[in-house]
C-alpha cells in the first residue's frame, strides 16, 4: 500500500530556506525530527514552526542557527531558550486561528513532518493523538513526510489521511511520550474544591493538563451528565467517563462524545482513546471555535495564568517582557464559556509562586501580555476563595481579588494599587 524509505532518506527533500511544520505534542515525530536536525551542516535558514511539542527538539539548538530558526506558535519548555539565544521567535496567534495562517497562505509551508497511525485496509491513516492545525499544515505542504507508527492510536474525528495525501513514509515502532503527572499538593487540592464547587451537573468542561485540573477532575465524581468539549486532556477524564459521570449527553456540540484537538498523558490514555468512539479529535478551528463553544450550555472553562492584577487583567503568556508559553485557546475557550447559556469562565492560580511571590498584584510587570482583558474575567480562583468580577466596578474588582490574594500580601497590593495611581 506503501513503501517505507529511512528518516534519512525521506528528509533529504528539506531543502534550504524552506519552511517546516512538525506536528504538535505527544505526535511530534521524534526520528523525522533527528533526521532533519542531522543535516545541519548542508542546510541553512530553514524555519521549523509548531506549537508546543514533547520530546527532543536538536534544530533548537543556539549551535545550530544558521541552519534551523524556530518559529514557535506556542512556546514548549524544549524550545524556550531559543528566544534569548536569538534562533528563535514567537508567533502570537489563538489557536482557533493558527489552522487560518496556513489555509490563506499567510504561512506558507514547504514540508511537514506529521506521525500517523497505520494505514487501514482501505489506506487510511490517522493523526492519532493531535490534530491542532496539522491538517491545514498538510494542505498547504508541498511535501508531507510521514512517520508510521504500530503505538500511535487510531482516533476517530477529523484528523483521518489517506495515504494518497502522503509523500513519504518512514516506519517506526516507538513509544509515545509519557507525561506523569505529579499528585496535587494541599494548595492545589483548595483550589481543585472551590474550582468544583462552581461546576453544575449538566456543565461541559474545558481544562488543560496538570494538578490543578486533576485536583478538580478528581472532585466531579458524584456529578451527573457532565460534557467534554476541550483543547485537550489528559488521563484524569478516563475515570469519569468510564463511571458514566463524563457523558456528553447533554452537550449541543457532538453530542455524546468527548472532544478534542490534542492529547498528552500515560499509556493507559493512548490505549484508552485507540479506536474509541467516544473521543472525537478536531482540528483546532472547529475544537477552539467561540460560536461552536457557546452552544453548548453551561460550558465551564478553566485556565490558568502566570499573574493577575487586581483589576482583572490575566498574564499568561509571559514573565514581564520574557515570553514563556503562548496565547494558546485560553482567550477562545473564556469567551466561548462567557457566551455560553450558564457557562463560567475561570482562571484558577495558586496565590503565590514557589518562591514565595503574590501572583495577585496590584499592576502586571512591565512588558508583561493581557491574554484575557479585563473586560472578558468572569471569575478568578486561588486557594483563599472565588473572586467573582464579572459585571464588577474597578473598585469591587480590587476587594474581591485582595480578599483571594496570601494574607501576607494583601494590605499592600491594595496600597500599591491606589497610590500608583495617584
Amino acid at each position: 500500500m506503501y513503501k517505507s524509505v529511512s528518516a534519512e532518506e525521506a528528509v533529504k527533500v528539506i531543502k534550504s530556506n524552506d519552511r517546516v511544520y512538525i506536528q504538535a505534542a505527544a505526535a511530534a515525530p521524534q526520528q523525522l525530527i533527528n533526521a532533519m536536525s542531522a543535516r545541519h551542516e548542508e542546510l541553512r535558514n530553514v524555519e521549523v514552526c509548531h506549537l508546543h511539542t514533547e520530546g527532543e527538539a536538536p534544530y533548537a539548538n543556539p549551535e545550530l542557527k544558521n541552519s534551523f530558526h524556530v518559529n514557535s506558535f506556542f512556546i514548549g519548555k524544549n524550545v524556550r531558550h531559543t528566544l534569548k539565544a536569538g534562533n528563535g521567535s514567537y508567533t502570537p496567534v489563538f489557536l482557533s486561528e493558527l489552522p487560518t495562517l496556513f489555509r490563506r497562505n499567510i504561512v506558507d509551508v514547504d514540508v511537514a513532518l506529521i506521525h500517523v497511525s497505520v494505514p487501514d485496509k482501505h489506506g487510511y491513516c490517522s493523526l492519532g493523538v493531535s490534530v491542532e492545525a496539522t491538517l491545514a499544515a498538510i494542505e498547504n505542504a508541498n511535501f508531507v513526510i510521514a512517520q508510521v507508527n504500530k503505538n500511535m492510536p487510531r482516533t476517530f474525528g477529523a484528523g483521518i489521511i489517506h495515504v494518497s495525501e502522503i509523500n513519504a513514509f518512514v516506519d517506526c515502532n516507538d513509544k509515545l511520550p509519557g507525561h506523569e503527572i505529579a499528585p496535587p499538593s494541599e494548595i492545589e487540592n483548595k483550589i481543585g474544591n472551590h474550582v468544583a464547587n462552581l461546576i453544575e451537573d449538566r456543565s461541559t468542561l474545558q481544562m488543560g493538563i496538570g494538578s490543578i485540573p486533576n485536583a478538580v477532575l478528581s472532585r466531579l465524581g458524584n456529578h451527573k451528565d457532565l460534557g467534554l468539549h476541550t483543547e485537550m486532556f489528559s488521563d484524569g477524564v478516563i475515570d469519569l467517563i468510564l463511571k458514566d459521570v463524563i457523558n456528553g449527553n447533554y452537550k449541543k456540540v457532538n453530542r455524546g462524545r468527548a472532544l478534542a484537538t490534542f492529547l498528552i498523558g500515560s499509556q493507559r490514555l493512548y490505549d484508552y482513546v485507540d479506536d474509541n468512539p467516544f473521543i472525537e479529535m478536531r482540528a483546532s478551528n472547529y475544537t477552539n471555535d467561540v460560536g461552536v463553544i457557546s452552544q453548548n450550555p453551561k460550558m465551564v472553562a478553566i485556565n490558568s495564568a502566570i499573574e493577575v492584577d487586581v483589576t482583572g487583567q490575566v498574564c499568561a503568556d509571559s514573565i514581564g517582557k520574557n515570553m514563556y508559553s503562548g496565547v494558546g485557546g485560553q482567550m477562545d475557550f473564556i469567551r466561548g464559556a462567557s457566551l455560553s447559556e450558564g457557562g463560567k469562565a475561570i482562571i484558577a492560580l495558586p496565590s503565590i509562586t514557589n518562591k514565595g511571590i503574590s501572583r495577585i498584584v496590584p499592576f502586571l510587570k512591565q512588558g508583561a501580555g493581557v491574554v484575557t482583558t479585563r473586560a472578558h474575567v468572569q471569575y478568578i480562583v486561588t486557594e483563599y476563595g472565588v473572586a467573582n468580577l464579572y459585571g464588577k466596578t474597578i473598585k469591587q474588582r480590587i476587594k474581591e481579588l485582595v480578599n483571594i490574594a496570601h494574607p501576607n500580601f494583601r494590605e499592600s497590593i491594595e496600597k500599591s494599587y491606589f497610590e500608583g495611581i495617584k
